[in-house]
């Protein structure tokens, strides 16, 4: 069995960067694998990196937001990025 790597750093990115992400650089390997929030529609998505990209770096992209991996798994788990578990309710 393999194990998952925790990414070190995530960062909440606005939609509206999307198009400047280098995805060679992080964990997701194209705009259709990121995580957007649940908004309709979308206006921030999630990348996780353990170096710092250089889109990121040069300021071509600056995050809302970075995040611990604890700290994006609590904000995946909000209302805003995830929908209500039906058996809990």
């Amino acid at each position: 069995m393999k194990l998952r790597k925790a990414f070190q750093t995530y960062g909440v990115i606005r939609i509206e960067d999307l198009s400047k992400v280098d995805f060679s650089q992080v964990g997701e390997t194209s705009a259709e694998t990121i995580r957007t929030n649940l908004l309709d529609p979308p206006t921030q998505f999630v990348l996780k990196w353990d170096s710092e990209p250089t889109f990121i770096a040069d300021g071509t992209v600056i995050p809302i937001e970075t995040l611990t991996h604890s700290e994006a798994l609590a904000l995946m788990s909000t209302n805003t990025w995830s929908l209500p578990d039906p058996d809990l309710e």
